[in-house]
């Protein structure tokens, strides 16, 4: 457990330096669906509904990692879609959290 919160820590730090403050998961899932995306329109803003949708790109892009979706294809617009695999991911909301926190290490060690 004290490896997981030092490495927490670093991606906590990791996203301080480069944005001045420190992040909730939100805006770390946030920011990792703008990276999958790999666009930003030239409007500089994404709609509601695009953010909400920018973060579960995220949560399927780092629940790929252990197996619980799986890219499918991107659409015409260049947007990533996800397939869930049949792994059961875990119910408690706590546990939730926490394999997506272990996750969003996994995506910055690499």
């Amino acid at each position: 457990m004290e490896d997981f919160e030092q490495r927490w820590i670093n991606v906590e730090f990791l996203m301080r330096e480069k944005f001045g403050k420190k992040p909730d998961l939100e805006a770390i899932l946030y920011l990792i669906g703008i990276n999958e995306l790999g666009a930003f329109p030239e409007n500089k803003n994404f709609t509601k509904e695009q953010k909400q949708d920018l973060m579960h790109i995220a949560v399927c892009k780092l629940l790929s990692q252990v197996g619980i979706f799986v890219l499918d294809k991107f659409d015409e617009e260049g947007w990533p879609h996800y397939i869930p695999t049949g792994v059961e991911a875990p119910t408690a909301m706590k546990d939730q959290e926490q394999l997506l926190r272990e996750c969003v290490i996994r995506y910055f060690e690499f």
